[in-house]
Order: C-alpha cells, then structure tokens, then sequence
C-alpha cells in the first residue's frame, strides 16, 4: 500500500540560547551557546569570560576573520551585563526578594536552501515562563504576561528598532548562517545511515523502535500495519543526541491486545532525506533482550548531558533543568 512521505523540506538554523541566573551557586550567573542546525559551534560563560569554539570548522572560520573571537567575547560580556540589570528589572517588577531566579533569551533564524525563503524569532522568558516574544511577521513585540506589557509597549513605540530587527533576521543572522554552512559543509550537510533496532523490556512491554547514529536530526520514524500508519498504540520519543554528533530516537508500540501470530503484519518505518526509507518488520524472534534497555537508559542520559544547552523549569517548589534542543 502507498503512504504518503512524511519528511518535509529541511530547513537550515542558526540559533543562540542565553540563560541568566541570580542565586545559583552552583552554575555560572550567564551562559551562551550557539548552534548551526542543531550542532553547537560555541560557547561561553560568565565564569571562564571567553568563547570556547565546539568545532574545527568554527576553527578555520575564526582563523580567516583575525577578529572574530575578540568581537564575538566583547558582545558575550555585554549580554552578560544587560542580562544581570535585566534579572534585577524583572524581580522588581514581580516584586521578588532574594530566590533563585532564571531569565531566558532564545533567538536565531531560519533559512530554506530550496526555495530561498528567511524566517526568524526572538523570545525571551523568566522563571521557567514566557515573558515576551517578536513577532516577525507584524514587526511587533508581544507580552506574554501582564507585567510584560509596559516593556512591550515601549519596544513597539522604537521604529527604528524594530526596522532594524526585520534586517537582522532576515539579512545579517541569514549571512552568518550561510556563512558557517559554507565553513561546516562536510560536517553540517551530510547524511548518516540510522541503525534500527526492535527492543522490548517484558513480554507485556511496549516493542521499542530504536534508531540511532542518524544525522541530520530531521527524522521520521513510525509504525505500520499492513501497510498503513498507525496513530493510536504508538508513543513517539524525543530526538536526542548522541555524543558522537549523530542522532537518536525511540517510537513505542503497544501490542497488550495483539496476538504474537498477528505481529508479522507491523513494521517499523524510518524516513531520512537522502536515503530510501528503512523498514524493519517485526518478528518476535528478532527482538533484543531486556539488558540492552538498561544500556540504552544510560545512553540517553550521557546524550543529554551532551547538548550543553539547557532551560530551567520551576516544578512542585523546586527548580529542575531540561535539555533544550529544538526552538519552541
């Protein structure tokens, strides 16, 4: 039976995420990371007051631009005071005394090689919510909480400033996007076969499709029976990423109501641009053995470990951190 691909066209993405914090001890008060379609590139915090460049290839571009690092740390240690005032702004206005508090500033843009199209976005967010975030397509700043809506109102009275937004995301941050894909073309523009696996911790567990060791980290990966996607039995997984650069992901399916005779009619599909897609059919007797979904779970918490981007979100009292990966 024909199915409809599900893979889109790939966007290219320079992103840059900036935390700031007051009152732990334990992680520095600013950090910045930025990443080139979802491979960081640098990074720098308020302890150590330099860039520390991720890849060679970054390596090769601050050797022919002379003063890109000295340019680039000078910018880093002036965000790093703005968010400081900012962080002491933003507890008045809460009227906060003392705690831990977080300010959060996401920003990139996004370019498709295909048809040439720009996009970008800007958002900033405090104590593990939304603050503020521009819109790019009316050219205006939108509050996201009632005590945004002064600073907001203020942004959207500078013309000039939002007329310089507009050419930055989509010339400027476009250009250096383009820039660094020229530099990281070999690394930035390859395709990476995926090894799949079935897996399953019990005989009443889920069956687990594993794929891993794929790059770009724009997959697809699903479930058919006879032929046809499923939607209902399945639990799709997160992207995370490996620490050798490449990708994986996990797709449950619960087969509790699907006799054993019955599963030769599932397969797991993997769609990524550049390769014919990947099915794997199930067959019990292929299936790894419960040991290897240990390994696994510590696999994706050194993976996640490895992103070094990471966002703050306050839960039951207590601040706990999540990987950050993606730009919602």
């Amino acid at each position: 039976t024909s199915f409809k691909s599900h893979l889109v066209l790939v966007l290219h993405s320079l992103q840059y995420f900036y935390t700031g914090s007051s009152g732990l001890t334990a992680f520095p008060e600013f950090v910045a990371v930025g990443m080139v379609d979802g491979v960081q590139i640098g990074y720098y915090d308020s302890n150590i007051q330099g860039i520390v460049l991720k890849q060679d290839w970054m390596e090769r571009y601050a050797r022919d631009d002379p003063d890109y690092l000295e340019r680039l740390t000078g910018i880093a240690k002036g965000d790093q005071q703005w968010f400081k005032v900012n962080i002491g702004i933003l507890k008045k206005i809460f009227y906060q005394i003392g705690g831990i508090h977080i300010y959060q500033k996401m920003y990139g843009c996004e370019w498709d090689d295909d048809d040439d199209s720009t996009d970008g976005y800007e958002q900033y967010g405090y104590d593990g919510e939304d603050f503020i975030s521009l819109d790019l397509k009316t050219l205006t700043w939108v509050a996201a909480v009632p005590q945004a809506v002064p600073t907001t109102q203020s942004l959207n009275q500078d013309k000039a400033g939002l007329q310089y937004q507009k050419y930055y995301y989509t010339k400027e941050c476009v250009g250096v996007l383009k820039t660094a894909l020229s530099y990281g073309e070999s690394t930035l523009q390859r395709t990476d076969r995926p090894r799949v696996s079935l897996l399953q911790r019990s005989p009443s567990s889920p069956v687990v499709c594993h794929a891993t060791g794929f790059y770009p980290d724009r997959v697809v990966v699903f479930w058919r029976r006879d032929g046809q996607e499923l939607h209902e039995q399945v639990d799709p997984g997160e992207v995370l990423p490996n620490h050798d650069g490449t990708f994986q992901v996990s797709v449950d399916l619960n087969l509790t109501a699907v006799p054993q005779e019955d599963w030769g009619r599932y397969e797991c599909v993997v769609q990524l641009r550049g390769i014919e897609d990947i099915s794997t059919p199930l067959d019990p007797s292929g299936i790894t053995i419960p040991i290897i979904i240990g390994f696994l779970v510590l696999l994706l918490t050194a993976a996640a470990a490895a992103v070094g981007v990471f966002v703050y979100k306050k839960r039951n009292g207590e601040w706990i951190k999540l990987s950050k990966r993606t730009d919602t």
